[in-house]
């Protein structure tokens, strides 16, 4: 199973070529792909028509969609950021704390195109899709 980023969602929706993109339009069809609500949410709030919003609802509506965050998932988020925090790196944003520990716990593979989760993927195990 790979969970697709926002980032590799936005590309494609805005179509934007790249590895990651054309990974994704290889792998639909073939392979289970998961939306997460928090991915779901920050994909869905950039589109600013209501006919764009609808018709990409409609098309992620179409993959498994799972909830991703709950106590135990935030508390082992804030535990990874620190621990990485104490390697000397920084995480710019929380979300990408909540992504990539909702990956590694669930052992899902994860196609980003986001510089910070190649830090979980060198440190913490995060499987990546590389394209």
């Amino acid at each position: 199973m790979i969970l697709v980023d926002s980032t590799v969602w936005i590309d494609y929706f805005n179509g934007v070529t790249t590895p990651e993109t054309d990974f994704l339009d290889d792998i639909l069809g073939d392979q289970l792909i998961l939306v997460g609500d928090i991915i779901l949410a920050e994909v869905l709030q950039g589109f600013r028509s209501d006919k764009d919003f609808d018709q990409a609802y409609l098309a992620l509506s179409k993959f498994q969609q799972v909830s991703m965050m709950n106590i135990d998932m935030a508390l082992k988020s804030a535990q990874f950021f620190r621990l990485l925090r104490k390697r000397g790196i920084t995480i710019r944003k929380t979300i990408d704390c909540f992504i990539a520990t909702f990956c590694i716990q669930n052992d899902y593979e994860l196609l980003h195109s986001d510089r910070d989760f190649d830090h979980f993927e060198e440190h913490l195990g995060l499987k990546v899709s590389h394209p």
